[in-house]
């Protein structure tokens, strides 16, 4: 699993600033690697509650169930990185 402070580094590299929505696919990893990634994240309330999904055009995923084609991180996961 890539460790929480790769994956907002990553999100930061791809939107520029935090609170921005970026489609799920554009973190390069695989359908499945992305689906098992975010969800683990999302079950996760100290992170979860930092993370917002949504659905707009682009490739769906399914998030513990939810569909979702975007994420978007609130600047306030510094505060546990």
């Amino acid at each position: 699993m890539m460790p929480l402070r790769e994956l907002v580094d990553r999100y930061l590299f791809i939107a520029g600033s935090l609170g921005t929505p970026v489609a799920l696919s554009s973190f390069a990893l695989s359908h499945s690697e992305t689906e098992r990634l975010f969800a683990s994240y999302e079950e996760d309330y100290h992170i979860s509650r930092f993370l917002h999904f949504s659905q707009d055009a682009g490739t769906p995923f399914s998030i513990n169930g939810f569909p979702a084609t975007h994420v978007s991180i609130d600047a306030e996961v510094q505060s546990i990185l």
